[in-house]
């Protein structure tokens, strides 16, 4: 059997191993799901509910924006985030192609 795999697949396989990259990290992964609960927080907040320091919330934050998960907005001296929904459904839809029939 042929492979019949497209660019489109390949650019989806990139796309889907940022994300997984991105949450392969059980802080991250916390930083997820708190965001997810509150629909937004400040650094610091989750800097207080996380076992972080200032720096290294800011570190994951960082690799979970440029993924496309959350975003951010400043709120003068501070950064509001929350998660990106579009982020989110982009992974789902990844992980449905992954696997289909798997889990239905």
């Amino acid at each position: 059997m042929a492979d019949e795999r497209t660019e489109g697949d390949s650019t989806d396989d990139e796309r889907l191993a940022a994300y997984a990259k991105a949450l392969g990290h059980p802080i991250r992964v916390q930083i997820m799901r708190v965001l997810l609960e509150r629909d937004r927080c400040m650094t610091g907040e989750l800097v207080e509910e996380l076992p972080v320091v200032q720096s290294t919330a800011s570190e994951h934050l960082r690799v979970l924006r440029a993924a496309g998960l959350i975003r951010g907005q400043v709120d003068g001296p501070r950064v509001c985030y929350c998660v990106d929904p579009s982020g989110i459904e982009g992974l789902r839809v990844l992980l449905d192609a992954l696997a289909p029939t798997c889990c239905r």
